[in-house]
């Protein structure tokens, strides 16, 4: 049995090396392409293994047919659409993420973000606090949950909305429960959104829902840049010079929206809110260990392809 690590953005050495002690004692074979320079060399290395590892590597349906013996696909970390779920389902190659691996700092990158945006990018004028103010959780998941939080350590009041979570579990987490997307942005100064893109999701939050937050409202994104309607972003932050906006996706028009609104929008050079040692370590174990579980018990609790 051949399991592949193929990264692109390659994993510490930590947890390359954990992940090998987890395949290796199940009796499996690791192989790595790691700062790959072509696809080629991934439809070469894709050819013989049985299982993949990834990052934020592309897994179409050139991998899929390249990969004749492939059977499963995890994607370390929570996100996954760069795999192509309908191909990988029609081949019969089961998809697995790992969420809640890098929920924490997700998490804490949102607020590293929140408090440059509410200090002024740091520019050396009187900014505000968070503490006392209101922050709406679009989508209430793991990192929705750690969000919460650690808002609740800077004293923030804290509202989610999530039709997929039951609102007892919002309670229990010390959150209130939002049953209207329209609520969630006009009750809340800060927004920080954590849905993923989907044909439902995508652009989804533009001038409506951003016009609607409160004065100097702050929307954050950790999620996905396709989600927002960037069109309707600019002419949000046009119309209301109050309003900020920090991502961790860089915007395919971010450099008009950097020279046009300058420190009132913030965007990361490339997506890192799970750049962290510990995230990466984490979610590279766990999808060794899902992939040992596959194989030897068939277990697929974290199947996204069913």
């Amino acid at each position: 049995m051949k399991v592949l690590v193929a990264t692109e953005k390659p994993f510490a050495a930590v947890a390359v090396n954990g992940i090998r002690q987890v395949i290796e004692d199940a009796g499996y074979k690791l192989a790595l392409l790691e700062k790959y320079a072509s696809k080629q060399e991934l439809l070469n290395a894709v050819a013989d293994a049985d299982a993949i590892i990834i990052r934020s590597d592309i897994v179409d349906q050139e991998v899929l047919d390249a990969a004749k013996n492939l059977k499963i696909v995890v994607r370390a970390g929570a996100g996954y659409d760069n795999i192509d779920l309908e191909a990988s389902k029609a081949k019969g190659v089961v998809a697995q993420n790992t969420p809640g691996q890098n929920s924490n700092a997700v998490a804490e990158l949102v607020f590293g973000m929140t408090v440059m945006a509410v200090r002024n990018m740091y520019n050396g004028t009187s900014g505000t606090e968070l503490k006392g103010k209101k922050l709406g959780i679009h989508a209430f998941g793991q990192v929705g949950r750690n969000v919460a939080r650690i808002a609740k350590g800077f004293e923030m009041e804290v509202s989610a909305l999530d039709p997929y979570c039951p609102d007892e579990v919002i309670t229990a987490a010390g959150v209130t429960p939002i049953h209207s997307v329209e609520e969630l942005y006009s009750g809340n100064q800060f927004v920080s959104l954590h849905i993923p893109a989907t044909a439902e999701t995508k652009k989804s939050v533009g001038y409506d829902l951003i016009t609607r937050l409160p004065k100097n409202g702050v929307l954050i994104n950790t999620a996905r840049k396709e989600v927002i309607d960037e069109e309707g972003l600019a002419k949000a932050l046009e119309e209301r010079p109050d309003i900020k906006y920090v991502a961790d996706i860089k915007p395919d028009t971010a450099e008009e929206l950097k020279a046009k609104f300058g420190d009132r929008v913030f965007f990361t050079p490339k997506k890192m809110g799970a750049q962290t040692a510990e995230a990466n370590i984490n979610a590279g174990i766990a999808a060794a260990h899902q992939i040992v579980a596959f194989f030897r018990d068939g277990i697929n609790r974290f199947q996204v392809n069913k």
